[in-house]
């Protein structure tokens, strides 16, 4: 699953996804995330997309990158017992 969500707590979208492991590793996540980032600019025309992980998450920190996303700052959002990474 990939796709955009605009949560209330936050002021920009935000790209989200999730693979079942026996997927990981085969470059479909990179692969999805590009589709998605590139349909919410362009046909969208969403400005600004950001992303958000635990800061465990190694993998998904490296896809957040490998779009060009940036790490900015910890946040904490509502419903999450740890803060989160946001990367814009």
């Amino acid at each position: 699953m990939c796709g955009l969500l605009k949560r209330e707590s936050l002021e920009d979208v935000d790209i989200g996804f999730a693979f079942l492991e026996r997927y990981w590793g085969n470059g479909n996540a990179f692969e999805a995330a590009c589709a998605v980032m590139e349909y919410g600019r362009t046909v969208l025309r969403i400005e600004r997309i950001v992303g958000i992980t635990a800061p465990g998450n190694h993998a998904a920190i490296a896809l957040l990158k490998k779009l060009g996303l940036k790490f900015q700052r910890k946040i904490d959002l509502p419903g999450y017992r740890a803060e989160s990474l946001l990367f814009r």
